[in-house]
């Protein structure tokens, strides 16, 4: 998987981090987009202080819940995060102001799925780049999620809370030597 992500890095010209502990973090958004199931993943990996690749990969999502989907937020519809790089967009900081997560901090591009069905459409033109709380977090604080309900609106959301801990500590040590901010990736795995 991960000779997979340097090749589509490569391909796409995508910044790819590699100081020790420095972190690349990357959604794999799945080409199976079953509405309101963890189908994707987020994967971490970064070098070690031996110069050697070290991989995570966690059980997430990339896309909104159905919740959102038939109840969006937004008059012009539901938030989906088009694939891409965004560097520096991400900082952390507090989820709705409830626990520590990577909350977004520079701008976004997303589409608007506006139909209320239960997919996400991905092949709308209607595009839109900014801040809108696209933040990376996890689902329930105790037990592993099976569906995202309400848990996304567009953000991109670990199923389990002790992967989502694991992944905040890694991002801590980005912190202390690398500086606050983080890049986030996502990739469709139809371009992989």
């Amino acid at each position: 998987m991960l000779q997979s992500i340097l090749s589509s890095f490569q391909n796409l010209g995508y910044t790819l981090l590699t100081a020790p502990f420095q972190l690349n973090i990357v959604g794999l958004r799945n080409r199976n987009m079953i509405s309101n199931k963890f189908n994707d993943q987020i994967v971490v990996f970064y070098k070690n202080q031996a110069g050697k690749w070290v991989m995570h990969a966690f059980t997430a999502t990339t896309l909104p819940g159905l919740y959102w989907l038939q109840h969006p937020m937004k008059q012009n519809g539901t938030a989906i995060l088009l694939p891409g790089q965004y560097i520096n967009a991400y900082q952390l900081g507090l989820h709705r102001g409830k626990y520590k997560a990577l909350v977004q901090v520079k701008p976004v591009t997303v589409l608007r799925d506006n139909n209320r069905d239960a997919f996400s459409d991905l092949q709308i033109e209607d595009k839109e780049t900014g801040l809108f709380g696209i933040n990376i977090h996890r689902a329930a604080a105790h037990e592993t999620s099976n569906k995202i309900g309400k848990y996304s609106a567009g953000c991109q959301v670990f199923a389990n809370p002790k992967e989502f801990d694991f992944f905040i500590k890694l991002a801590e040590t980005h912190k202390k030597l690398h500086g606050k901010r983080f890049t986030y990736t996502l990739l469709s795995q139809e371009g992989m």
